[in-house]
């Protein structure tokens, strides 16, 4: 057998010191409000099912009893695509991006009086799991399909979009930098 034995940082070379890091894995901000429902995903030899939202019988959200869905869309994004950011005053959005694609999603709150304010979330929705994301009012929402391959995502909103009166304020794309949405290396 082996022995294994612990190295410490003066047995890494000299040329290699100053450039370690450790990689930062607390658990990120969640900004006020916005939440990441895991939903349940079944497998079998023949493929995959997900439940992407149950309704009551008034026709609310189970997993938020608040939210009626008002209207639903569906959207197919290509590689390369960036549509950032947008907020509402008074629709709240329920995002669902397919198991099998990947979309980096990206969130701040510009909600002055809000505990979360200028706080930002990135983060891949997709990637094999299930899960839907709540976006309150205010908070301004974005993504990114920095990947190889077209995404696709349906979303809920509890208000039908008026092209005469639109309750969507845009943002510059880049107003948390350009760096935002491009993929981390190392």
């Amino acid at each position: 057998m082996i022995m294994l034995k612990p190295l410490s940082q003066e047995a890494i070379g000299t040329e290699y010191e100053k450039e370690l890091s450790v990689q930062d894995y607390s658990k990120k901000v969640v900004i006020d409000g916005v939440q990441i429902i895991n939903l349940n995903m079944f497998y079998d030899d023949g493929g995959s099912l997900a439940e992407i939202l149950r309704f009551d019988d008034q026709g609310c959200l189970q997993i938020l009893p608040e939210f009626k869905v008002k209207q639903t869309t569906y959207s197919q994004m290509l590689p390369g695509t960036i549509k950032a950011f947008h907020l509402h005053y008074n629709q709240e959005d329920v995002w669902f991006v397919m198991p099998y694609d990947r979309l980096l999603i990206g969130l701040f709150d510009a909600r002055k009086d809000s505990p979360t304010y200028n706080k930002s979330m990135r983060f891949v929705l997709g990637s094999g799991r299930a899960q839907a994301l709540y976006i309150p009012r205010g908070v301004a929402h974005g993504l990114a399909n920095v990947f190889q391959n077209p995404a696709n995502m349906i979303y809920f909103v509890n208000q039908c979009f008026d092209a005469n009166e639109p309750d969507e304020r845009r943002l510059p794309w880049d107003i948390l930098g350009e760096d935002f949405w491009t993929i981390k290396k190392g």
